[in-house]
C-alpha cells in the first residue's frame, strides 16, 4: 500500500538511504531537513524523483513539518531521524545537541498525534548510557554518569528522553516504533573529525595518513551495513502488526551486527581490503564515556519483524571502499 511519509533528517547518512528504499517502495516522500549536517549530495541520485519533495527547514518548527504535510496532501508515516550526531559534537555543542533531539522530537510527536500519522523513532545504543552488560537487551535499563563528568550523554540521555515521550504519546493513542541503529556505515557516511569510526578510517586511507585509533583499541563495536540498517527501518514503519501477530506500536527494536570487532581488529581488517593502499595505525586520545564494549540483542527485531542482519562486515567494508572509488 502506497503512503505517505515524512522523512525528517531525510539528507542525512540513514536518511537518505531510507528516502531511497520508501522511493523504490512506491511510496511519496517529503524530506525534511536544515542541512547542518545532511546535505544535497546524499540525495544525489534521487533528487529529480517524481515522488519526492525536499524541504529545507527545522524540524523544531511546527510551521516546517507542516508545510511538509501540505506538501504531500497529508502524513501517513513520519520517521523522524532528525538530529545532532557525531560523538565530538556531543561534547563540543552539548546544548545544540539537546535542543534539537528533544524539542524536535517533541514537536514531531505532537504533529504526529494531530495527524493520525504512525511514527517511527531513530533513537540510538547512546540511549543505554553506561550500561556494559552485553547484549543490550531492548528494553534494558539505562545508566548515566553525573553530569558532571563530561558532555557526551549530551545525546544519549537526550534520546531516552525521547523515547519516554514516544511512550507517552503512545499511551494517549499514537502508533510509534522505536529503533535503534548500531553503528551503521556505507560510502555516504561522514569520514571527517565529526563522522564515525568507519568513515574515519576509510578517509585516512585514501588521504594515505595514519588511522587515528582512540584508546588503547581494545574497545569493540556491532558495525552494521547501512543496507541491513534500512532495511530495519522500512519493516518499523511498513509493518502493521508482527511477524509474529503481535502489535507494534511502543515496541523497541535494537538493529546490529551480532559480530563484535576491537577497533585495533577493525583498522587491519580495512587494510586487508585496501591491500597495498594500506596505512599505519596510531593510538590517540578518545573521548570522555567512550563505550568500551557495544553489542544488541535482537531478537525484537528478529521475532516481530522478521529482521536480521545479511551484510558480514568482511563484504559490507569491501562495498563500501568500491563505492568510494566508483562514486562521484
Amino acid at each position: 500500500m502506497t503512503s505517505r511519509v515524512l522523512v525528517t533528517g531525510g539528507a542525512g547518512f540513514i536518511g537518505s538511504a531510507l528516502v531511497r528504499r520508501l522511493l523504490e517502495e512506491g511510496h511519496a516522500v517529503v524530506v525534511l531537513d536544515n542541512f547542518w549536517r545532511g546535505s544535497m549530495h546524499n540525495l544525489r541520485t534521487i533528487n529529480s524523483h517524481p515522488s519526492l519533495t525536499v524541504i529545507e527547514g527545522n524540524v523544531m518548527n511546527s510551521d516546517d513539518l507542516q508545510r511538509a504535510f501540505d506538501a504531500l496532501g497529508g502524513v501517513d508515516l513520519i520517521h523522524h531521524l532528525a538530529a545532532i550526531n557525531g560523538t565530538k559534537w556531543f561534547n563540543e555543542a552539548a546544548i545544540d545537541v539537546i535542543d534539537v533531539n528533544i524539542n524536535g522530537t517533541l514537536t514531531a510527536l505532537r504533529k504526529a498525534m494531530e495527524w493520525g500519522a504512525r511514527f517511527v523513532l531513530a533513537s540510538s545504543p547512546e540511549a543505554y548510557g553506561d550500561n556494559e552488560q552485553m547484549p543490550l537487551h531492548h528494553e534494558d535499563t539505562s545508566v548515566f554518569p553525573s553530569a558532571a563528568s563530561h558532555q557526551r550523554f549530551s545525546y544519549g540521555a537526550s534520546k531516552y528522553l525521547d523515547e519516554v515521550a514516544l511512550h507517552h504519546a503512545v499511551h494517549q493513542g499514537l502508533d510509534a516504533r522505536i529503533v535503534r541503529p548500531f553503528n551503521a556505515y556505507g560510502a555516504d557516511m561522514l569520514g571527517d573529525e565529526y563522522g564515525q569510526v568507519v568513515g574515519m578510517f576509510f578517509q585516512a586511507i585514501r588521504d594515505q595518513q595514519p588511522m587515528t585509533v582512540h584508546g588503547d583499541g581494545t574497545q569493540t563495536r556491532s558495525l552494521t551495513h547501512i543496507d541491513d540498517i534500512v532495511e530495519g527501518f522500512y519493516l518499523a514503519g511498513s509493518l502493521d502488526v508482527g511477524d509474529d501477530g503481535t502489535p507494534l506500536s511502543g515496541r523497541s527494536f535494537n538493529l546490529g551486527s551480532q559480530d563484535e570487532i576491537s577497533m585495533l581488529e577493525l583498522a587491519a581488517t580495512m587494510n586487508q581490503i585496501v591491500g597495498s593502499l594500506a596505512v599505519d595505525c596510531v593510538l590517540a586520545g578518545g573521548y570522555p564515556g567512550d563505550s568500551k564494549r557495544r553489542l544488541p540483542n535482537i531478537e525484537s527485531a528478529q521475532t516481530a519483524l522478521g529482521w536480521s542482519p545479511k551484510i558480514t562486515l568482511e563484504a559490507g567494508l569491501a562495498m563500501v571502499w568500491e563505492g568510494l572509488q566508483t562514486g562521484p
